[in-house]
């Protein structure tokens, strides 16, 4: 089935006569699923994401599954790891570049093609396949995907239809005794025993017990999957988490890091950005995969305000990547400060060396202020080490090796082995890149990079192009922290909230820096001449941004105090007619005194009298 889906969709893009470079790299990269017996995963992620994006979700991939150019064939991923090129959607024309050219499909310049004069489909992020499969395609792969929380759910319960709800476990965790804990029940101990024991003695005494097993929980997203022809049991206990009998959820007693190798583990992570996706989707119609990745006025957010039509002082920032994913955390606002990125390739850098380990701090900032390389030249993804030292004239399995060793962090633990060092400085490797390889603690890989890349230049795109809808998507999927009563009376109360937490420095709390973060994006919406409007009582969706007027209309959960349920049991009440008092309101819809005075001191049931009673 693998096999003739991958030649099917190969053929879909590229012609009858499959180009060389294309059917090489599919047919290599078959040959080592298909021997080691990895098609079937690769079948369980392609029926898992297919059925998401049946139900109009997007599947994010995670790690480095996209360096597989058979996961792109099969749908699992939409990172093509093939050289750059240009193919034609019509008469199916290509052109590929595979000695450097360019760095990016995304990057080459608008092409049409000079047969049929169609405008050519640009694509390919060069990158090799053995990131993911190791240099004999025999390393177990692991297909992680991000699935919309809102979908995630019946990812999950998909799973148990293929395989059959006996062989279908979540995967087990267990929660050990930390340092801190483990004192505080050392210093009880004592405090019974009614003995005064010194702090150095609790120390000792909490040694004993720290990393002890605690309670079990489950992991996030992750799925165990028994075959059909064993029994679990033949490879670890099976229980409720944390012992909760009455729960309908039954996962691996083991840690799952313990039986990785042994079972298959699926994982179905929840992720924001599908969710957002689809969501701004709907309230646009535009499908966000024939969105462009070379949009200029998108890719100008990364190095300045102006697409927003604000200067940057007007939101105390040079770029524009608020509320964009990956892009707009305070250290990666200053990564693209200190960088200026005009290019995707430049994109996928920052991501890299934004989640590597003593990647970017103490090694690529030092090299890019200094000018010793420019961003698109220093190591920012793993795969990139392997395809650097190939364009240098490297031996593929030395190049592979080199790669390998730096991206654990084993050249800053053990230091470069000698032979490797000779073989690079033979191929005319800089010192510069040398040294900085011994630096590396951890790196992120080029495919996962790419994935989060596309997902936020889309969220990006539609930042510039559709504010309203972008402001709303945003605020309903990311802004748990969201407060009416703060945030939509103007401007200048959320530039006062903003100075308050600004003052605390460090010491703000980790809500409080969330809720900066809401905040800041709020002024941003002001900014650009965006306003909200009065959250209504009968027009507000319960959990859902709006709009109304030309403006922002907040939901009905939007003030601190009251919850999605009360806000579900608003809606569904107000459906048989309008109220005729706050005391009818609390009784129709069983909401708490609590939830009608936050409403009522935010002005939304003004127009309703106290009491149903009506004196004469």
């Amino acid at each position: 089935d693998l096999i003739d889906m991958c030649h099917s969709k190969a053929h879909e893009i590229y012609g009858d006569n499959l180009p060389e470079i294309v059917e090489e790299r599919m047919e290599r990269e078959l040959g080592c699923i298909v021997k080691y017996g990895y098609s079937v995963m690769y079948m369980i992620a392609h029926k898992l994401v297919k059925k998401s994006n049946d139900a109009g979700y997007l599947v994010g991939s995670r790690g480095s599954v996209g360096s597989s150019f058979v996961a792109f064939l099969s749908g699992i991923t939409e990172v093509n790891a093939l050289c750059p090129h240009y193919v034609c959607p019509d008469c199916k024309y290509s052109e590929f570049y595979d000695n450097g050219e360019y760095p990016t499909g995304m990057d080459m310049p608008n092409k049409t093609c000079p047969k049929c004069g169609a405008p050519l489909r640009k694509d390919g992020l060069t990158i090799p396949f053995e990131t993911f499969l190791g240099f004999e395609g025999d390393k177990v792969p692991d297909i992680d995907l991000n699935f919309s929380g809102e979908y995630q759910a019946t990812a999950h319960k998909y799973v148990g239809e293929l395989f059959g709800d006996g062989y279908v476990f979540k995967a087990g965790t267990i929660g050990t005794i930390a340092d801190k804990t483990a004192v505080m029940f050392a210093r009880k101990y004592y405090e019974k025993k009614e003995i005064v024991a010194p702090d150095a003695e609790l120390k000792r005494i909490s040694k004993g017990i720290v990393d002890v097993k605690r309670t079990t929980g489950q992991h996030p997203g992750g799925i165990i999957v028994c075959p059909k022809t064993m029994d679990i049991h033949d490879f670890t206990p099976v229980q409720h988490p944390a012992d909760k009998k009455d729960s309908d959820i039954i996962t691996t007693h083991f840690d799952f890091h313990s039986i990785h190798d042994n079972l298959l583990k699926l994982d179905i992570l929840g992720h924001d950005d599908p969710s957002t996706i689809r969501m701004l989707e709907d309230l646009t119609g535009i499908n966000a995969l024939e969105i462009p990745l070379d949009d200029k006025e998108t890719m100008s957010l990364f190095s300045s305000t102006e697409a927003l039509g604000i200067k940057p002082e007007q939101i105390d920032s040079k770029v524009g990547t608020f509320g964009v994913p990956e892009f707009g955390t305070n250290f990666v606002r200053g990564m693209l400060v200190d960088t200026m990125p005009t290019t995707f390739v430049e994109l996928l850098i920052i991501s890299g060396l934004s989640h590597g380990t003593d990647v970017w701090l103490n090694n690529a900032q030092d090299l890019v202020k200094n000018k010793t390389a420019t961003l698109s030249e220093v190591i920012g993804l793993r795969d990139d080490i392997m395809v650097y030292l190939l364009h240098h004239g490297l031996e593929p399995s030395m190049a592979f090796k080199i790669m390998e060793f730096v991206r654990k962090g084993r050249a800053a633990k053990e230091g470069m082995p000698e032979d490797f060092e000779a073989a690079m400085r033979e191929n005319n490797v800089p010192e510069w890149y040398i040294n900085s390889c011994k630096k590396i603690k951890y790196m992120f890989p080029k495919a996962h990079a790419a994935a989060y890349v596309m997902m936020a230049f889309r969220i990006a795109y539609f930042k510039v192009h559709y504010p309203a809808e972008f402001y709303m998507a945003y605020f309903t999927v990311r802004a748990d922290l969201f407060d009416a009563a703060i945030m939509a009376h103007g401007e200048e109360k959320v530039i006062q909230e903003m100075k308050k937490i600004k003052i605390k420095g460090n010491s703000a709390t980790a809500n409080e820096k969330n809720l900066l973060t809401i905040l800041e994006i709020c002024q941003e919406m002001y900014e650009r001449g965006i306003d909200f409007a009065p959250v209504d009582l009968y027009e507000s969706h319960p959990y859902k941004f709006g709009k109304k007027d030309g403006k922002i209309l907040p939901p009905l959960n939007a003030f601190a105090g009251v919850g999605t349920n009360a806000a579900e049991a608003i809606a569904s009440a107000r459906e048989d007619g309008d109220f005729m008092s706050k005391e009818d309101l609390k009784n129709r819809a069983g909401i708490t005194k609590t939830v009608i005075e936050v409403l009522g001191e935010n002005g939304v049931l003004d127009s309703l009298p106290d009491s149903s009673q009506i004196s004469f």
